[in-house]
């Protein structure tokens, strides 16, 4: 009797645990990792950048802050035109295939 019972009970956990195999792996959110990024690590990243010219501005070396800073504004250019192109290619393929 508890024999029978615990067969039964360990062939029911075994079908909802195939079952829940058998359902889709909802995947990565990549939009979710995205959005992380965007509001919380790269206003952290620009916030040490700015203490960092700031700190070098103070002792004369206005020279290697510009050019630290152009070099930050051209590096948030290529990651907008990246964005971009992302945004372009999605609209393409969505153009094209429906």
């Amino acid at each position: 009797m508890i024999a029978t019972e615990l067969v039964t009970h360990t062939l029911d956990l075994l079908a909802n645990v195939s079952s829940i195999a058998a359902e889709e792996d909802p995947g990565i959110n990549t939009d979710g990792i995205l959005t992380f990024f965007a509001t919380k690590i790269a206003p952290i990243l620009l916030a040490a950048l700015g203490v960092i010219f700031i700190g070098r501005a103070s002792k004369g070396e206005i020279s290697k802050v510009l050019t630290s800073s152009a070099i930050a504004i051209v590096g948030l250019a290529f990651i907008a035109g990246a964005a971009t192109m992302f945004l372009l290619g999605d609209y393409l393929i969505n153009l094209i295939f429906e």
